[in-house]
């Protein structure tokens, strides 16, 4: 049923719990894992000397990010690759989910313990507008 699931992370420590989702998952399935990282290099920088430097350190930080996911997956069993994208997250996740034929999406959540407010506006995006299930995972 899933064979390509789509793990968004923003680097939260919610993503201990995705990876446990998303590994279940996906070797009950035999799924890949599509670990994605969406960030917005700090454009009001753009215009001082050193910008590039910044926006290749935001780069190489986001890339760690993903490769430690994928790592872990891989260590667990699981076909698993990284990408990164930039730009808002809710647009790329839905993006990508989209240019990889994604079967479900597995996302954090907020974690408020107040349930108006778990769903940050990512999260309702997504949900909203992914043409596949999404897992919210709190």
């Amino acid at each position: 049923m899933f064979k390509r699931i789509l793990l968004a992370t923003d680097g939260s420590p919610v993503v201990e719990r995705e990876v446990l989702y998303a590994g279940h998952i996906a070797r009950v399935e035999t799924a890949e894992i599509l670990v994605l990282h969406a960030y917005e290099p700090p454009e009001r920088y753009a215009s001082y000397p050193g910008y590039e430097a910044l926006v290749d350190q935001h780069r190489v930080v986001a890339q760690a990010l993903v490769d430690e996911v994928v790592q872990q997956l891989r260590e667990d069993g699981v076909q698993a690759r990284g990408e990164l994208r930039t730009g808002p997250a809710a647009e790329a996740i839905i993006a990508a989910a989209g240019d990889h034929n994604i079967d479900l999406i597995i996302m954090g959540t907020r974690g408020s313990s107040n349930l108006r407010d778990m769903l940050g506006s990512v999260s309702t995006h997504v949900l909203r507008y992914a043409h596949c299930p999404v897992l919210e995972v709190p």
